[in-house]
């Protein structure tokens, strides 16, 4: 899994998700070569890195006319984009999304995200 390269982020909402904690990203410096506008990171309860992340990455200007950014999700075995959409610098559209992502992919889609903060 090629998890993102945070240097330094601001935490903007915590979460419960089923057996999962979670906390939405914003204001991220990364090592790696992408610029990130949000990152949701789930920890399974009891462990303490992220195994599942949803992240709104900035498209390249050659692919702007297909939304400013794009919804990515990386897990052990996964990492596919997803959708390009200018939505994803609204917190809340992206965090909308990211928690349906994440729980197709989880196989969690009947439980509702807890916001705890």
């Amino acid at each position: 899994m090629q998890a993102p390269k945070i240097q330094t982020a601001i935490p903007k909402r915590r979460y419960q998700f089923a057996d999962y904690n979670g906390v939405v990203l914003g204001d991220i410096e990364s090592t790696d070569s992408v610029n990130y506008r949000y990152i949701l990171a789930l920890v399974r309860e009891g462990e303490n890195k992220p195994e599942f992340y949803v992240t709104a990455e900035k498209n390249p200007r050659s692919r702007a006319q297909e939304g400013s950014h794009c919804l990515r999700v990386i897990a052990p075995n996964l990492d596919e984009e997803l959708e390009s959409s200018d939505r994803w610098t609204d917190l809340d559209a992206f965090c909308e999304q990211a928690f349906q992502v994440a729980g197709k992919v989880l196989g969690i889609a009947d439980e509702q995200p807890v916001r705890l903060s």
